[in-house]
């Protein structure tokens, strides 16, 4: 590529320091929000698609959104959501993390594949200490069917909005605590980090390697969040895939309540074989891949709303393609 090129695909870099924090933590929250309410459908059928033995209930992605819809109603599609919410907490843990040990890893090395690998690491290491009781709670919830539970543990029915919601949860805290006690509401909290570690610090390398792939086959006037967008979401569906087999194995453990993640690897191998690996990669995807793009436009759009009234975005330093870039 040349400098003439190269220069073209420079882009202004929005840096943590460059930011006002109330703006961007007000705005994050409500842009992570109204993300999590597109998606949350789509997360909620894949934990219950991991957790069925074989295809026992549903046959697959769109059978199962089909199957709930006609069972449950839309509410059947957001069981668990409000208890969800709460993992935004993670999100802004996850997010400030990032950028902070970006900026603490900057004074050691310029590459921004080792300032993103590092920090994506540390990152989704903070937000799943902070997210796997309520993802618990929350999973518990969701497999919590009209038909069913898919769970270990049985809820009652109840009546009335304001039961359905807190009397479920208020239920499915009370066992866990009852039968595991304090250490249940971190079970799976391992094979957590043994999923969501790698898949963050993974999606940081290949995303740069599509954005610099994507940069060469493209014209020079080809806007460079398109690239963004274009890259964003390929590297997403790459990480899911290597990594689904431990996202099976971890929903398994904290829905299930399992304690070993070898005897819970073993056992879907022998009753499901490797088939069992792939178990909700395509409602995975289909989360990820869309998610992704909207985190990684937003995410930019949100910096760029949030900066310091002083500043403006032509005064900022620049970068190359896919430098200073956050998944949260």
């Amino acid at each position: 590529m040349t400098k003439k090129m190269q220069e073209k695909r420079n882009v202004q870099i929005i840096e943590w320091n460059d930011l006002d924090k109330k703006k961007f933590y007000c705005i994050g929250v409500f842009m992570a929000l109204s993300l999590r309410l597109t998606v949350y459908p789509v997360a909620l059928i894949r934990t219950r698609l991991q957790v069925q033995k074989g295809k026992s209930r549903y046959l697959g992605t769109v059978d199962a959104f089909f199957k709930i819809l006609q069972a449950e109603g839309v509410r059947g599609l957001y069981r668990g959501f409000p208890v969800n919410t709460l993992t935004l907490i993670s999100g802004q843990g996850y997010i400030t993390t990032y950028e902070l040990v970006r900026m603490h890893v900057s004074k050691y090395s310029n590459s921004n594949a080792i300032k993103s690998l590092v920090a994506g690491g540390a990152a989704s290491l903070v937000a799943q200490s902070i997210i796997v009781p309520i993802d618990i709670i929350s999973q518990h919830l969701m497999v919590a069917g009209h038909a069913g539970n898919l769970g270990r543990f049985k809820l009652s029915s109840t009546e009335g909005e304001y039961k359905q919601v807190f009397g479920r949860t208020q239920e499915v805290i009370t066992q866990i605590f009852r039968i595991d006690g304090p250490k249940g509401f971190y079970r799976g909290y391992l094979a957590s980090l043994m999923t969501y570690v790698p898949n963050s610090a993974m999606w940081w390398p290949f995303y740069h390697f599509y954005a610099e792939q994507l940069s060469k086959l493209v014209p020079n006037e080809c806007p460079h969040l398109l690239l963004q967008g274009i890259a964003g979401p390929m590297a997403a569906i790459t990480a899911s895939t290597l990594t689904n087999p431990m996202d099976v194995v971890r929903a398994r453990v904290q829905v299930e309540g399992k304690s070993s993640i070898i005897n819970t690897f073993e056992q879907l191998l022998k009753e499901e074989g490797p088939l069992g690996l792939t178990k909700g990669l395509s409602a995975r995807i289909l989360s990820s891949a869309p998610t992704t793009l909207l985190l990684v436009v937003g995410y930019e759009t949100l910096k760029k709303m949030s900066l310091r009234q002083e500043l403006d975005i032509g005064s900022l330093p620049v970068s190359a393609p896919g430098s200073n870039r956050s998944k949260w």
